[in-house]
């Protein structure tokens, strides 16, 4: 793609999302929304195969579906109240309407299904900025409008996380195991929203430096499915080494960093008397544990079949720039000890 269009391309979708941040009214908040979808879209298609361009569709017509919702909520609430400030969301039925809306922005269970198929057919980089960048500007929404319904957004968490588990059990395709990963990271968020709004953030930025790690670690590796997982000893040992901790940090385990936002995030359920809903929030955390230890499984502890034992390939000076992969890398791997400092920040 051309670097000036490139560019122009990334700056709409810094734009949009930066509008939907300081937004106070529902029609601006909308507009950013519409500016970040038609600025990923040409980002999506510009490869022109026809799994990239399906994806791109389908992309489309969901996020569509998910704006024109949240326009006629907005539009209702201004109706039923004469308000058309984010802040001012007093009615439960618009109220009702924008969360659904915004939980299909995201990709939230049950309306997730479109998020798999899509980043399926996306390149790395273009999958990245869907499952980090594209999540902003609607979690900023949801944050403002504080849904006072608790039964939904308990049922969308819970729901996020038990199907992220479970969808993600039985692919052999890395990107739509990282879109499963991804509905169950959102899940957890959802489900601390209302009573911990910046731990929901915190776990936000985790998630987002984790999945940086995990996408980077497959575009350097070239993998796309489990079995040309098997053949990255012999192309990057170092990285091979490496990838297994990042995948077990998104599966939250200690000592880890992804262990967490887990952890701070079940002792405020049960906090909340919400003890039934912590324990099948940590039961599900041991279905994404599974498919992540199976990824690791067929990384270091398999051997292709397909590669002759002489035949190693050319170690070649990397020609991508890996630092973002270090730093990202090491923040997965060694925050944990800083959570005293984060809870600290959280209470601030």
């Amino acid at each position: 793609m051309n670097p000036y269009i490139l560019t122009a391309l990334l700056f709409g979708l810094g734009l949009g999302t930066t509008i939907t941040f300081a937004s106070s009214h529902w029609l601006l908040a909308w507009m950013g929304l519409e500016m970040n979808t038609l600025a990923i879209i040409p980002l999506m298609a510009q490869h022109h195969h026809p799994r990239a361009v399906e994806a791109t569709t389908k992309y489309f017509l969901t996020q569509a579906t998910a704006a024109a919702m949240l326009l006629f909520a907005s539009a209702t609430n201004a109706w039923l109240t004469g308000q058309w400030e984010i802040q001012q969301m007093t009615h439960p039925l618009p109220v009702t309407l924008i969360t659904l809306a915004l939980a299909l922005k995201i990709g939230l269970a049950p309306v997730h299904s479109w998020l798999p198929e899509v980043l399926q057919g996306l390149d790395f980089t273009t999958g990245l900025i869907l499952s980090t960048w594209q999540k902003l500007a609607p979690f900023a929404l949801l944050l403002q409008i504080q849904p006072a319904n608790s039964i939904i957004l308990v049922a969308l968490g819970l729901a996020s996380t038990l199907i992220g588990g479970w969808g993600g059990l039985n692919q052999t395709q890395l990107r739509k195991v990282l879109a499963y990963s991804s509905i169950a990271h959102l899940g957890w968020m959802i489900l601390v929203l209302q009573f911990s709004p910046s731990l929901t953030l915190l776990t936000l930025l985790t998630y987002f430096v984790m999945t940086l790690s995990a996408f980077l670690v497959f575009k350097l590796n070239k993998s796309t499915n489990l079995n040309m997982l098997a053949t990255s000893w012999a192309k990057a040992p170092a990285i091979t080494a490496l990838t297994p901790p990042i995948l077990l940090s998104l599966g939250g385990l200690p000592p880890l960093t992804g262990f967490m936002p887990k952890w701070l995030i079940l002792q405020e359920l049960t906090k909340q008397d919400l003890a039934p809903t912590a324990t099948i929030a940590a039961m599900s955390a041991l279905l994404s544990l599974f498919f992540y230890l199976r990824l690791s499984y067929a990384m270091t502890l398999t051997m292709s079949p397909n590669t002759l034992a002489g035949t190693a390939p050319w170690r070649l000076q990397p020609s991508q720039f890996v630092l973002p992969l270090a730093v990202g890398t090491t923040t997965t791997l060694l925050l944990l000890p800083l959570t005293p400092a984060a809870v600290a920040l959280l209470v601030l």
